[in-house]
């Protein structure tokens, strides 16, 4: 197929207007830093402002995309159609119990966004609190937000995007009447958090530079300019979060960055409540909290932490009047190489979802003894989490499961009983059965002695003998995991033959804090070469062919298929980039933008530090663009992405199309109307998937 699409129109042609910086003594030019429009934060709230000739670029490329993989449209449908098949589309969530009332979300047939419902918990009609579709109805881009209902379950307050930006703003509905009130909150993060009297709730307000830093406490029937701030972070490097207890009493309040955090206490009770600090910041100390009202004989604070060397975490008790750090007492002690994901605490039990060996479980401890039991799975690779719902009281749990062969199952367990009952199973529409396929955890060893885990999912009847086409995929940043989650997207490649393989490389934390470390600052060269050594293990093994493998990573993960673009270009077939951070040098130069400081604690500070500025220097993807053959690339970028700005990966394209010494596909296609997360609709995301897809499957099986 790629000899199909290998004589598209001529490609954009971007013009090239130098813009010289010199730091630590080093000249850098960048030919395409007019691409970032001077008023860009204008442009993430109306992207109908964008500069003209900037909107011109990014339509050029798009077109020049669509016209180069025009023959593809058709395998394109066919992938969607698939994709489609396999979601049912009248879906519902499982309700999860609150007071006399359980609570979930679902959708209509052909339906793009959810639906929030709620039934009697003791049986009675459904109760359509907000549709979302009706909401989006004749939106470029639509995204719900949060959906919180008040204690009283009287009002829902409710979020929404209709830019991408990530911009949401909050409104009130009573439920009575189906009508919204007169409150209009914008600029909020998310969802809210009700203080118990319903009168009031509170919110974290982004500012100029998209940085969530302030709480606001709104109190409904007054306007949004009227709010009372009741907490702020003036540092740049950090981010607020809310965060409900599962008490029901108070909010946690964190500040935090990607080593450390502080967290503060806001009484949910009391109209007027200030922040009460638990423990003062502390370099590389970092902690969340959970409230019980009555443990041991008194009010405690239970903490998940890293204090004292815990790298993998602990957690430790406090008394809610004394919560520092002198007070702190260890219940469940470090345990290394066992990594401390969550936890959650009920009336009785607490509840911990941790990993060991690459593979997580649920260990439920009863309070009253310490007696501990676990929730385990016996296939060699799986995703595990745990929802503990809206209630306090309560013995019951719930948790999902799936692997890549298996969907994805809702169950709920008895702490007290330890019995389980299956709620849901995924239904797959068009068919799905997991005995046709094969999942399995390898290990890819590397120069400097480490092995690298891969989860991999291939059908039974795919020959692994090293002939098959492969998607490798990997992000390996900020400690998050990539789970051996259920996927029907990707059984349209695994159908068609390919082998899906998930590369854990350092930068996450698959085993344990140790691996992010070893994957961050100085040591983020050890993402791309672990990822290499994992390719490499495929072939060796005779998994996958070696002319036939596609990598794709999102995000910091398409920094990560940047760095393979110029560091193993003869390794692969074709790369994905979504949403990629690939002008990792100059963003981190550049205070101003929304993330940079909050971001210099995973890549290093450029600015201060000439070490870090050579490390970074030595890897970032756009400034290591060289005159040699590349592969075929795609990269897919939102207009309104706050996250990676969208000149990022139009910068990178025009670069490599004028550098390199080849005639491969070198593709931008840009969302003119989303953000970071693409399409916001179910089903508009899975054209964006078809079309990766597509792209996948002609670079890899070309002649």
């Amino acid at each position: 197929m790629l000899d199909r699409v290998s004589r598209p129109p001529a490609p954009p042609r971007v013009a090239e207007r130098p813009s010289v910086s010199v730091h630590h003594g080093v000249t850098l030019t960048d030919e395409y830093a007019w691409l970032r429009d001077p008023n860009w934060q204008a442009v993430m709230r109306d992207p109908s402002v964008l500069d003209p000739e900037i909107r011109a670029v990014l339509e050029a490329e798009n077109a020049h995309a669509d016209a180069a993989l025009a023959p593809t449209a058709a395998l394109q449908e066919t992938l969607f159609a698939e994709m489609k098949g396999r979601i049912k589309e009248d879906d519902a969530g499982v309700p999860s119990p609150d007071g006399p009332f359980a609570y979930y979300s679902r959708h209509r047939e052909g339906g793009e966004h959810p639906l929030y419902c709620r039934i009697p918990r003791d049986g009675g009609p459904e109760e359509i609190l907000l549709d979302g579709d009706a909401l989006g109805a004749g939106k470029a881009f639509f995204h719900l937000g949060g959906t919180d209902h008040s204690p009283d379950h009287r009002l829902l307050a409710w979020s929404a995007d209709d830019r991408g930006s990530e911009f949401f703003t909050v409104r009130v509905r009573d439920l009575a009447t189906g009508e919204d009130l007169a409150d209009v909150v914008p600029e909020v993060s998310g969802g809210v958090i009700w203080a118990s009297d319903a009168r009031a709730f509170y919110y974290v307000r982004l500012d100029e530079q998209h940085r969530p830093s302030k709480v606001f406490r709104h109190r409904l029937g007054t306007p949004a300019e009227a709010d009372e701030e009741v907490f702020r972070s003036d540092d740049p490097g950090f981010f607020v979060s809310l965060s409900p207890m599962q008490s029901q009493r108070f909010v946690e309040i964190s500040v935090h960055d990607h080593e450390s955090s502080a967290a503060w206490l806001l009484d949910l009770e009391a109209p007027d409540a200030t922040p009460v600090l638990i423990a003062p910041h502390e370099p590389s100390l970092q902690y969340d909290a959970e409230h019980h009202p009555d443990f041991e004989g008194g009010p405690v604070l239970f903490l998940r932490t890293n204090a004292d060397g815990a790298e993998d975490f602990k957690i430790v008790v406090t008394p809610l009047a004394t919560p520092g750090r002198a007070h702190w007492r260890d219940l469940v002690p470090h345990r290394p190489g066992v990594f401390l994901l969550a936890f959650a605490v009920t009336a009785d039990w607490l509840i911990r979802l941790e990993r060991a060996d690459g593979l997580p479980r649920v260990v439920v401890r009863r309070l009253a003894s310490g007696e501990e039991h676990s929730i385990a799975f016996d296939e060699e690779a799986y995703s595990l989490g745990m929802d503990p719902g809206y209630e306090f009281a309560t013995d019951m749990l719930r948790f999902n499961y799936a692997s890549m062969t298996t969907p994805t199952e809702v169950w709920d367990y008895d702490c007290a009983t330890r019995s389980r009952v299956l709620r849901k199973r995924q239904e797959v529409p068009s068919g799905h059965d997991p005995a046709d396929y094969v999942t399995r955890r390898l290990f890819a060893p590397t120069a400097d002695g480490e092995t690298v885990p891969i989860s991999l999912l291939a059908r039974k009847d795919t020959p692994l003998d090293g002939t098959a086409p492969a998607l490798v995929y990997g992000y390996a940043s900020y400690g998050m995991s990539m789970p051996a989650s259920f996927s029907t997207s990707r059984l349209s490649l695994v159908d068609r033959g390919f082998v899906y393989a998930i590369a854990h490389a350092r930068g996450g934390t698959e085993k344990g804090w140790r691996w992010y470390r070893e994957g961050k600052l100085a040591n983020k060269p050890n993402t791309f070469r672990d990822v290499i050594a994992a390719t490499e293990h495929l072939i060796a093994e005779k998994i996958v062919a070696p002319d036939r493998i596609v990598a794709q990573g999102g995000s910091a993960g398409g920094m990560l298929i940047g760095a393979l673009a110029n560091m193993r270009p003869d390794l692969y077939a074709g790369l994905i980039a979504e949403v990629p951070f690939v002008d990792v040098l100059n963003t981190m130069l550049d205070e101003t933008l929304p993330l940079t400081p909050p971001e210099w604690l995973e890549w290093g500070d450029p600015i201060r530090d000439a070490a870090a500025f050579e490390t970074i220097r030595s890897y970032s993807p756009y400034d290591n663009v060289a005159a040699h053959a590349y592969p075929a690339i795609l990269a897919l970028a939102g207009l309104t992405d706050p996250r990676v700005t969208y000149w990022e990966p139009a910068k990178w394209i025009a670069r490599l199309r004028r550098l390199k010494t080849d005639d491969n596909l070198v593709l931008l296609r840009t969302n003119l109307d989303a953000g970071h997360g693409g399409a916001a609709g179910r089903f508009e995301r899975l054209r964006e998937v078809a079309l990766a897809y597509a792209f996948a499957i002609a670079v890899a099986t070309a002649d």
